[in-house]
């Protein structure tokens, strides 16, 4: 069963189908050709697969960065990034590090980032005189934060599958994601003095106050939104109403740039993307149902104990595994595929799998920078107007930083559980 439905899954992949129609095929061909279970099961499955209350919270935290996209956050934020941390040698790649950072805390997506802040950075690096592969790799290294920094939609749909909580998932990714920042900026201000590039003086940057002023709105909305789970007044599924409630209100009252044309615009968009969404995790339920069913978990375990039962080791070799799939697949739906068939293995071996969570969506959403599939990637690459070979030679060290704070992550968990055990989630 396990050879028809790899076999499948990747021959699919070669001639270039969708990762969601993939999925799928793969598992009714298996289904087909096995005859042990009905072929309706997929159907079963995938139904049950979206049919979570706290999925909900998908389609609003998208609504919720469509409006506040829309309302001309990006440019607030960049330019408060600016003012801070813009006279630092590279000063446009700090800026781009930093609006991420901030912009996370919003979107929740790492697309959304890659697409709002690329479409915005890249060109100005351009014409400031930096290199299109710095830039590109810059900003889709930078852009991996917004699955790690809360809200994230990704450790939304762990905590679903798993069943943890997901304000602890959000609590144990603040410390990761600021280590991302800053080891992200460590590198980018290193390749900066080789490579010569200026910064603007203080004097030419905005004003720190009056930056801040202009975006304090936007970034408020994650106070409220974190505020509100950590201190149990709303879920994240009610958090992502709150959300879109707040957004709507600041587009329409006080930045005044919301109308009802735009809001059906924005409204249909977010439509089309949860669409896509909610049928990539169905299908991605269904194939994830057939491994367990085929016992690929206790293959896993079985495979990791004759290599060593130290279970740092063992989570190791999981990352690495995470991080090859990467290369190849888009994160959600590994995401999906492995968390029900990976829990009990991590169960099995005494690791937390809140602490799990954390470190398999930093794991997966480096995979989204990594070519050939990177997806953040190739966002940045169309924008800057070059091919993933030409971006190649500026990716390698940043992708390496994610990595090592990857790998510094899961050798010591209190990185990712300090934040957890210190608020008492």
């Amino acid at each position: 069963m396990l050879t028809v439905l790899f076999l499948t899954f990747f021959v699919l992949l070669i001639v270039n189908m969708p990762i969601a129609f993939a999925l799928g095929i793969a598992a009714a061909t298996t289904l087909l050709v096995d005859d042990t279970l009905p072929i309706n099961s997929i159907v079963t499955r995938a139904f049950v697969g979206v049919d979570s209350f706290t999925l909900l919270a998908i389609p609003f935290f998208i609504i919720a960065g469509e409006l506040m996209n829309a309302c001309g956050i990006t440019e607030r934020i960049v330019a408060f990034a600016r003012s801070l941390v813009g006279h630092i040698r590279g000063g446009l790649a700090h800026v781009s590090i930093v609006s991420s950072m901030f912009f996370s805390g919003i979107s929740g997506s790492a697309t959304a980032d890659a697409s709002a802040l690329g479409s915005m950075m890249i060109p100005a690096m351009k014409k400031n005189g930096f290199d299109a592969d710095y830039a590109v790799a810059v900003n889709a290294s930078s852009s991996a934060m917004g699955p790690i920094i809360p809200p994230s939609i990704m450790m939304v749909i762990y905590g679903s599958i798993a069943n943890v909580s997901i304000a602890q998932l959000f609590l144990g990714g603040f410390v990761p994601g600021l280590m991302v920042a800053l080891g992200l900026m460590g590198m980018a201000y290193y390749i900066a003095r080789r490579r010569n590039y200026p910064a603007p003086s203080r004097s030419e940057l905005p004003p720190v106050i009056p930056a801040f002023r202009g975006a304090a709105w936007a970034l408020f909305m994650p106070v409220i939104i974190l505020g509100g789970i950590f201190s149990g007044v709303f879920t994240a599924t009610e958090a992502g109403v709150v959300a879109v409630a707040y957004a709507a209100l600041v587009g329409t009252f006080v930045y005044k740039t919301l109308t009802f044309k735009l809001v059906g615009e924005l409204l249909v968009d977010a439509a089309v993307t949860t669409a896509a969404a909610m049928f990539l995790i169905a299908m991605a339920t269904s194939f994830a149902w057939l491994l367990a069913w085929a016992g690929f978990g206790a293959a896993v375990l079985d495979v990791l104990g004759g290599i060593s039962t130290n279970p740092t080791i063992a989570l190791l070799l999981i990352l690495i595994f995470i991080l090859i799939l990467g290369l190849f697949i888009e994160g959600i739906p590994i995401l999906i595929i492995f968390t029900p068939v990976l829990l009990p293995v991590i169960l099995g071996l005494g690791i937390d799998p809140v602490f799990f969570g954390v470190i398999l969506v930093m794991a997966v959403v480096i995979g989204s920078v990594t070519p050939p599939v990177g997806i953040l990637t190739y966002i940045c690459c169309a924008i800057a107007g070059i091919t993933i070979s030409q971006a190649f030679r500026g990716l390698v060290p940043f992708c390496a930083v994610l990595i090592a704070i990857l790998l510094l992550c899961a050798v010591f968990p209190v990185f990712i559980m300090s934040v957890p055990t210190l608020l008492g989630h």
